[in-house]
């Protein structure tokens, strides 16, 4: 393959501009992409990635922005997503477009159905289906069920679609960031041989290392601005130097520095045992006990399906599962929230890993989602909501976690991923809760947001909250944690101070099974 910049350009986006009520999202936005190349587009939340990914695949249509499309050496005006997909541009959304009542062939092929005499052709359907599968390296039966697969296969059937429509530019908004590393490392792998067969790829992620491993090209945006193009072949591109160029400084340390202030055991699970909500033969806890005193931050670490989520959920009003028995302690007192809201009312607070699904109403405004879980706070009289007061607290909150807004009165559906992720964040501090569980809280966010909400958790733990950390970061638990648990098949493997922990260990307590390669 010839190298990526011996190759011609396949798209040049000219001095793009986008506007929305209040806010510039895109000012002046150039790059190229060049032939049989992945090209990566760096920034921070809110930079206008994906909405310049928007332009380009007719999302945002034609004449709703200002500037040019170049493609294939011609202008193009969009008018919508099947105006881009007609000459071979397909995007692959952060949040899957699949129907999960439908099968892996169905899904493939949806909008796009191989007909016979105006008929569905099913045999074809699956015949081609499972040669799709095959290239993007994915075995089952084409007739599976959408909802049975885990989102790592998800994601491959997003790509076989893509491919079914003979893509010949693939843009892929945070494709790993649902991911554990092993499908992580199929999925650019899958990347590197689109490339050879000479398709091109634009990539948007957070995780540096994978971008740095997988790209020709780095273009990197800032506040609705590009910033600089980098070419990886070149040699001189590191982390350091993404990272730098995102947040327009160095960030000597991705994590903040902290001197923990811990207390006595302020929240403690006893023999916790909970059954899997449709086949119940299975437990997906089994027996977890866990502790955390004031002003510590533990961690959970596991492999994905390990039970890590399902242990917190279960704890948090047994919002998941069949509980069969367990305790739940709190400054020494046992609590039996059976509800989210006797939960709620009890101290503790949960932010789940799917922020759009079970975090948010995004067809709520801003401030209303940050009084939400707990409304009665906000009312005078019991029943009447003080405004004036919830728009006090609402900008006191933006200011505090620097949610990029015009107002606090819009759309949470006009933020981006990390601003969402602070507006939950947002909300579960309103309610003033004693115990934190965090899970996965910096999934799909930026370096530069990382660090604040890693000192946000700093911050939390020093007023002698208990903060529980789910991640399957373990560089992030190993950065933020006191102790960290580790979690394998339902059951706690291990318990180790994180100053005597690394990955190794970790990955041993998480997988009994695991050999060093």
């Amino acid at each position: 393959m010839a190298a990526a910049s011996d190759n011609p350009v396949v798209l040049e986006m000219r001095h793009i501009v986008k506007e929305f009520p209040g806010v510039r999202a895109l000012d002046d936005v150039s790059f190229q992409v060049t032939r049989a190349s992945i090209h990566s587009l760096c920034g921070e939340n809110g930079a206008g990635k994906s909405t310049l990914m928007k332009v380009l695949s007719g999302v945002w249509p034609h004449g709703s922005y200002s500037g040019e499309v170049i493609y294939e050496g011609q202008e193009c005006r969009f008018r919508n997503v099947r105006d881009s997909a007609s000459v071979g541009i397909a995007i692959i959304h952060q949040e899957l477009a699949l129907i999960p009542e439908l099968t892996i062939a169905e899904n493939i092929f949806l909008g796009n159905e191989i007909k016979r005499g105006g008929v569905i052709d099913w045999l074809e359907t699956r015949k081609r289906a499972a040669l799709l599968m095959a290239e993007v390296g994915l075995d089952d039966d084409p007739n599976t069920p959408i909802k049975e697969l885990g989102v790592g296969k998800q994601q491959l059937v997003e790509i076989a679609k893509a491919l079914s429509k003979n893509v010949r530019l693939l843009i892929l908004d945070e494709p790993t960031s649902a991911l554990n590393e092993e499908e992580s490392a199929h999925l650019l792998d899958l990347m590197r041989k689109q490339r050879e067969r000479g398709i091109s790829q634009i990539m948007i992620s957070h995780k540096l290392g994978e971008i740095e491993a997988v790209s020709d090209q780095i273009t990197v945006i800032r506040d609705g601005r590009t910033i600089e193009t980098m070419d990886v072949k070149d040699g001189h591109v590191n982390e350091d130097r993404i990272i730098s160029s995102m947040v327009g400084r160095a960030l000597d340390n991705r994590f903040p520095p902290r001197t923990p202030q811990i207390g006595e055991v302020r929240f403690s699970v006893k023999d916790w045992w909970v059954r899997h909500p449709i086949n119940t033969e299975r437990y997906v806890c089994k027996g977890s006990s866990i502790e955390v005193r004031g002003g510590e931050v533990v961690g959970l670490a596991g492999l994905m399906g390990a039970g890590r989520t399902e242990l917190a959920r279960s704890i948090f009003g047994q919002s998941y599962g069949i509980f069969e028995s367990g305790q739940v302690f709190l400054d020494g007192v046992e609590i039996k929230a059976k509800s989210v809201p006797a939960a709620i009312n009890a101290g503790l607070a949960y932010l789940p890993e799917d922020r759009k699904v079970q975090g948010l109403n995004m067809l709520d405004n801003i401030k209303g989602q940050i009084i939400s879980a707990k409304m009665k706070k906000a009312c005078r009289s019991g029943f009447v909501i003080d405004w004036p007061s919830v728009m006090q607290v609402a900008e006191d909150y933006r200011r505090d976690l620097r949610i990029k807004t015009p107002s606090v009165d819009n759309l949470l559906s006009s933020l981006s991923g990390g601003n969402m992720q602070k507006v939950v964040l947002a909300k579960w501090m309103y309610t003033d809760p004693k115990v934190l569980i965090l899970d996965e809280p910096t999934r799909g966010i930026d370096v530069g947001a990382k660090y604040e909400i890693y000192g946000l958790i700093a911050k939390l733990a020093e007023r002698g909250m208990a903060v529980v950390v789910i991640s399957s970061e373990l560089p992030e638990l190993l950065g933020i944690t006191d102790r960290i648990y580790t979690v394998f098949e339902g059951e706690i493997t291990g318990c180790t101070d994180t100053a005597q922990a690394d990955q190794e260990s970790l990955l041993r307590l998480m997988n009994p099974t695991w050999k060093k390669p």
